[in-house]
């Protein structure tokens, strides 16, 4: 656990390449039209923020490991202090879940360093 719970650096903005990443995992689980729509969504959506530990009970996940090349990633830019990108989520109003369309080896990271870490996402 993190000694200071604000030293986790956030870009302002999610990276280009998380919309088309998220398109393809959202692709997966509605029809292509509709996972199109939730990105053009997530495009314009406003950034709030969110308790890891919240995030994870409302999408209903499973917590990866350290193990877990991408989570080891994430984690040592949390600890060499470079900077995250805001995860892409979407309220799936069907199951009451939230989809994490990008970014659960982000929130996976976090969550092992800190799991009251407020984080940046857009959510629609």
């Amino acid at each position: 656990m993190a000694s200071d719970k604000d030293d986790i650096k956030w870009l302002a903005a999610p990276e280009d390449h998380d919309y088309p990443a998220a398109e393809s995992y959202l692709g997966l689980i509605y029809d292509s039209n509709e996972a199109a729509s939730f990105v053009q969504l997530l495009h314009s959506a406003p950034i709030s923020a969110f308790k890891a530990k919240d995030i994870f009970r409302a999408s209903g996940l499973s917590l990866l490991g350290v193990s877990n090349s991408h989570v080891e990633k994430d984690r040592k830019k949390i600890v060499g202090g470079k900077s995250l990108s805001p995860l892409l989520l979407v309220r799936d109003r069907v199951n009451g879940r939230v989809v994490i369309a990008d970014g659960y080896h982000r929130l996976c990271a976090v969550y092992e360093y800190d799991e009251d870490a407020f984080i940046p996402c857009k959510i629609v």
